[in-house]
């Protein structure tokens, strides 16, 4: 009995004297805390350790659960620019340092997100003169995985020439508008993924409850089950054997060799498009944390399933809030840009999934509160997925924050489709002009219109403007029209703007079975 009570007060000793105070990678040097609002603050300890967290005149305590896990709530405090100091002590003490206050911002998203400053235009003036002290950077890894994550490896960076070459650029410009425009500090995380799927970003479970998502989630197990069978590892291992074989007798032959190797199957398994991977691996560890918003850009991957990402999308948005427990933070996303070759026929154009995933996002702003979306059918470059202006990009989706979160009076939202009246052989088009009106850019012709009649066979039509709010539009091979679309295709040619630049958002008048519907 004495001999297992010394045993039992070494292991304790032995525990207590390893205890240490850890926090997560989120709360550390040059963090910047939300403004006006309840910050949380946590990270593990010997379970039932005390732990003080003093920052400024606040002082609060937690106890440590069973898990190591503690957790204080920060009281609000107003922005500050002036560097503070945060203590922690447990059983061991740190400080965090150089802490500000301010606006902090999730960017979200696939490439188009993740794509970097140094990649973009005028990269060389832009990370020259990133000389912004007091707007904060910190990446998240791009870890996919089924298994929660707890934290992960990044640290807070202030902004210069020498951290934000390699940042979002999307998310850069942004907090760069918003710190210059309300002069306070600007904190943006950025966990963007290139390439990720919606599905990747949401809460499996909650995923699997739902049955609108009940084809997704069957074909995910069946992906599981295939992929993680004796057979998938057999056929990658003859795959890559016959691949590597070709390799060499190309490099012996002095040929060039630009065929990929095959892919294993632990690349979809732990990749970016397996439902809650992402979510596990980048997103969970800094869900808590206070934050203002998020931006978003994405939709690339989920574009030919168009007709479930309006479903998808706003899910995804509610799932993030429902457990970050801020209740209905904003949440403003970038609509799809133009992409791909400009089709001459109107009948093919038609055909366009990323048309649809585009009003599956504009649908998504009437899905749910607090959110916007900015419409950049102008700016994308045809022959490149990643168009290189992401400044113009980041200032429309700042213009909706600064309007709808900070109490400015801007344009900020892209005019959109309101109604539609046929009369004989004219469709006359009303849009809600948001307290605007309209206008073309480079000629006074209005681009981008199509009609079609009862037979559904589409073609493209003239237009003009007649009213700030209106567009009459007209097609000679339509004598009755009954539907009209603007903007649709995947690489539209439109030209119908609001007064202040800010491009009308694509839309149809009809309701016709969209193309990425899946089918019975």
């Amino acid at each position: 009995m004495r001999l297992l009570s010394l045993t039992t007060l070494l292991a304790a000793l032995a525990l207590n004297a390893r205890a240490e105070l850890k926090l997560p990678a989120i709360i550390g040097d040059n963090m910047v805390l939300q403004q006006k609002q309840t910050n949380p603050l946590w990270g593990w300890d010997a379970p039932g350790t005390e732990v003080t967290v003093k920052f400024g005149d606040q002082t609060k305590t937690a106890k440590a659960g069973a898990d190591g896990k503690w957790t204080v709530k920060l009281d609000p405090v107003p922005a500050s620019d002036k560097p503070a100091t945060l203590s922690i002590k447990g059983s061991s003490a740190k400080e965090i340092k150089n802490v500000l206050v301010g606006e902090v911002w999730i960017c979200s998203g696939q490439s188009n997100m993740q794509w970097s400053v140094s990649s973009s235009w005028d990269s060389d003036l832009e990370i020259a003169s990133a000389k912004f002290p007091n707007i904060r950077l910190i990446t998240v890894p791009n870890v996919g995985t089924q298994e929660p994550q707890k934290d992960f490896k990044g640290e807070w960076k202030e902004c210069s020439p020498a951290t934000v070459g390699g940042f979002s650029a999307v998310g850069f410009f942004y907090g760069r508008v918003l710190h210059k425009m309300l002069d306070v500090p600007v904190g943006l995380i950025n966990n963007a993924w290139g390439g990720s799927a919606c599905e990747a970003w949401v809460n499996r479970g909650e995923l699997e409850k739902d049955p609108r998502f009940k084809l997704l989630m069957e074909n995910t197990k069946k992906n599981e089950a295939t992929l993680n069978s004796p057979a998938a590892k057999a056929k990658y291992d003859a795959d890559l054997a016959a691949w590597t074989k070709l390799a060499e007798a190309a490099k012996k032959e002095g040929k060039p060799f630009n065929t990929r190797a095959p892919a294993p199957p632990t690349a979809w398994l732990n990749g970016n498009a397996r439902p809650a991977n992402i979510y596990n691996g980048a997103l969970l560890p800094t869900i808590g944390y206070g934050i203002k918003g998020a931006i978003w850009y994405q939709g690339e991957t989920n574009a030919g399933r168009a007709y479930e990402y309006a479903s998808l999308f706003p899910f995804m948005i509610q799932n993030w809030r429902n457990e970050w427990k801020q209740g209905d933070f904003p949440f403003y996303w970038v609509q799809l840009a133009d992409f791909m070759a400009e089709k001459t026929d109107a009948s093919q154009a038609v055909m366009s999934a990323w048309a649809e995933l585009r009003e599956s996002q504009t649908k998504t702003q009437n899905a749910i509160k607090n959110g916007g979306q900015a419409v950049i059918i102008d700016l994308g470059e045809a022959n490149d997925i990643h168009p290189k202006n992401k400044r113009d990009v980041a200032e429309r989706l700042a213009r909706w924050a600064l309007v709808k979160d900070y109490g400015m009076k801007l344009p900020y939202r892209s005019p959109e489709f309101k109604a539609a009246k046929f009369e004989g052989n004219k469709a006359t088009v009303t849009l809600d002009t948001f307290g605007s009106s309209l206008r073309t850019i480079d000629v006074g012709e209005v681009k981008g219109f199509m009609v079609c009649g009862e037979d559904k066979k589409w073609a493209w039509a003239e237009a003009k403007i007649t009213g700030k709010d209106t567009v009459v539009v007209t097609a000679k091979d339509v004598a009755n029209p009954v539907a009209v679309r603007y903007a649709w295709a995947d690489n539209p040619v439109c030209n119908l703007y609001s007064a202040e630049a800010l491009p009308v958002t694509p839309f149809r008048s009809d309701d016709f079975e969209m193309i990425t519907k899946p089918k019975p």
